[in-house]
């Protein structure tokens, strides 16, 4: 190490990087920091992240900080045995699984801290990635060094689209138990002194819905793999391939509406089809969309492919598409745009600030808009020619605005600006004592 580097402890309570942006997030950031040469040592729960290695990675580790995986595949909500509980986080996990809550950010947050704590001076700085749990209150004093925290949009967003879909009492009461660790986050939030999110609409968010003050909150662009997200024309293209990242369970990614507009552009392109890079619902809107079009041969979904196999598939597709109602940044975007893919996109959320002007480097349409989506898709699939103009011009944009290189060295000033500010913060008397917020909380999620 040298005297720049930084000893980061960069903290995840989901780091499976194939399923949510969560995991992405840490796998890249934590890789380009340890490039510009700093100890990156990543602290996760179940399931773990997976970090790259190489030797110029020698500063990249993983520490595993276990939950009880109670939603692990295939036995998702299931009950420890008795020998598997170790102490009282495990019981308020077991406990808030019990009454239809979702406990991992507060157990997290709160393993975190006693492992920090156990390990006060070897790190720098603690970077916290959307945990914003109890256990992280109290800055250097409690964790050992100053903190960052990561908010890639407030979850509350979530919830709202979640209950708006909800078809009936019973499922909104069932919505509202398990989002209410977002009450915790919104607290959270508000106590924390450097918080950093992703892009400008995320901040606005994060100030309407959390009440965050602005001058506290910093976006660093993150953005794509350029060197594996890339255009290669040795990959064929498949003639009416469109592809999307989506779970079709999960209201704000706007699938159903896509499966409409597949419909739709159909009786114009015969072979237009749609290849699903997520986990595919038996039931729900999505499913029961797929039936009354008749599209059961025209979509399929894939997941547990390799990063190659997503290239390759993201390459072979004449159209991507990103349906969604919001989006805090939008990765699946900006990998599209990355390989020279042309861009079918809403205008939810922070996806015009990644996706760019309409018919400049991608076509923008309205969320949640079927007839729109089928427009745009089929504009692109009948012109070849504008399809290599947003393509390359989609890819120009990301190399110019949105790499990960470029996400490191924006954290790193920032972990630098938190340090310098810290030992003045930390001086002061804190109002509430964590120890107790995290008792009093905790009592009130079980």
């Amino acid at each position: 190490m040298t005297a720049e580097s930084l000893r980061i402890a960069l903290l995840t309570y989901k780091g499976n990087p194939f399923c949510g942006g969560q995991g992405v997030y840490v796998r890249h950031l934590s890789r380009e920091l340890a490039r510009l040469g700093h100890r990156v040592e990543v602290i996760g729960a179940q399931p773990y992240p997976v970090l790259d290695e190489g030797e110029e990675l020698a500063g990249l580790s993983l520490t595993e900080l276990p939950s009880l995986d109670l939603y692990r595949s295939p036995d998702p909500f299931r009950t420890p045995k008795r020998d598997e509980y170790r102490d009282w986080i495990d019981a308020l996990e077991v406990g808030t699984m019990w009454t239809g809550g979702f406990p991992e950010p507060l157990t997290f947050s709160l393993r975190a801290r006693r492992h920090l704590r156990a390990r006060r001076g070897q790190f720098d700085v603690v970077h916290d990635n959307q945990t914003l749990g109890y256990g992280l209150l109290g800055g250097p004093d409690a964790l050992g060094a100053p903190l960052v925290t990561t908010i890639h949009h407030p979850i509350t967003v979530d919830r709202q689209l979640e209950l708006d879909a909800a078809e009936n009492w019973q499922q909104r009461m069932s919505k509202r138990r398990w989002y209410a660790f977002t009450r915790m986050q919104k607290r959270v939030a508000r106590r924390l002194p450097s918080v950093l999110t992703v892009s400008g609409t995320s901040r606005d968010e994060i100030v309407d819905h959390l009440g965050v003050r602005r001058d506290r909150i910093s976006v660093v662009h993150i953005g794509a793999d350029t060197d594996l997200f890339s255009p290669d024309p040795a990959v064929a293209e498949v003639p009416g391939r469109i592809v999307t990242t989506s779970s079709a369970d999960v209201p704000l990614k706007g699938l159903v509406f896509l499966v409409e507009a597949l419909a739709k552009v159909r009786a114009e392109h015969p072979d237009a089809h749609l290849v699903v890079v997520g986990k595919r619902a038996e039931d729900g809107p999505v499913a029961a969309a797929i039936e009354r079009y008749g599209l059961e041969g025209a979509i399929r979904f894939v997941k547990g492919i390799t990063d190659q196999e997503l290239v390759d598939l993201v390459r072979s597709a004449q159209v991507a598409c990103v349906p969604s109602l919001y989006e805090g940044f939008s990765l699946p975007a900006a990998e599209a745009m990355a390989t020279g893919t042309p861009l079918v996109a809403t205008t939810g959320g922070a996806i015009p600030e990644v996706a760019g002007p309409d018919g400049e480097t991608c076509l923008a349409v309205p969320t949640g808009d079927a007839g729109a989506l089928a427009a745009g898709l089929n504009r692109l699939l009948g012109d070849p020619g504008l399809r290599a103009v947003l393509g390359a011009a989609g890819r120009a944009r990301v190399l110019e605005r949105f790499t990960w290189a470029r996400a490191a060295q924006g954290t790193a000033e920032l972990y630098r600006a938190a340090m310098d500010v810290a030992p003045r913060r930390s001086a002061a008397p804190t109002s509430v004592r964590p120890h107790q917020e995290t008792a009093q909380e905790s009592r009130a999620t079980c």
